[in-house]
């Protein structure tokens, strides 16, 4: 990433309604680009909204990426809070805006949630994306082993059924 790029750490409880605004341009424009990360395409600006309001508890954490003062990356970080699991996290909704990638920011953001893991004694991160997806690619150039792949887990914006790659990393 280059120098005019800051990553800056967001707690949930702290997304203002610019921000909540920022994020889900955010989300519509890579939903629209043919992310698979739970939303079909065309993703209105309510249901947006809705989704990123949604998102707060203790389990959640959330980086975006700016750059200058816009978002233009995000990641969270599901801390799993069941007893038998405390070692283990879910890296999700990774994503950049369509504008902004080949810039670095995936990695920066992926290593800033492998970190804030590590830190909290998160040994084991999972995650899972659309078989085939050039996300695929950055996870396993960082680390992540493929566990396996669900058939037909996700409907693509073409109605066709997708198969989903699960993926894990100790760390």
């Amino acid at each position: 990433m280059s120098a005019d790029h800051t990553l800056r750490v967001v707690s949930v409880q702290e997304i203002s309604l610019e921000l909540r605004e920022e994020l889900s341009s955010l989300l519509i424009a890579v939903v629209e680009d043919g992310a698979s990360i739970g939303f079909l395409p065309p993703l209105g600006e309510d249901e947006a909204a809705a989704y990123w309001q949604s998102v707060s508890g203790p389990a959640v954490r959330l980086w975006i990426a700016l750059e200058g003062e816009t978002v233009v990356g995000t990641v969270q970080l599901h801390l799993v809070l069941k007893p038998n699991a405390p070692h283990r996290a879910e890296v999700a909704k990774l994503m950049v805006h369509p504008a902004h990638r080949r810039k670095g920011i995936a990695g920066v953001l992926l290593e800033t949630a492998e970190q804030a893991a590590a830190a909290g004694g998160r040994t084991l991160l999972v995650l899972d994306t659309r078989e085939g997806d050039p996300s695929n690619l950055l996870y396993q150039s960082r680390g992540y082993i493929e566990a396996g792949k669900i058939p037909d887990y996700v409907i693509s914006a073409g109605g066709g059924m997708d198969a989903t790659v699960i993926y894990y990393k100790h760390q």
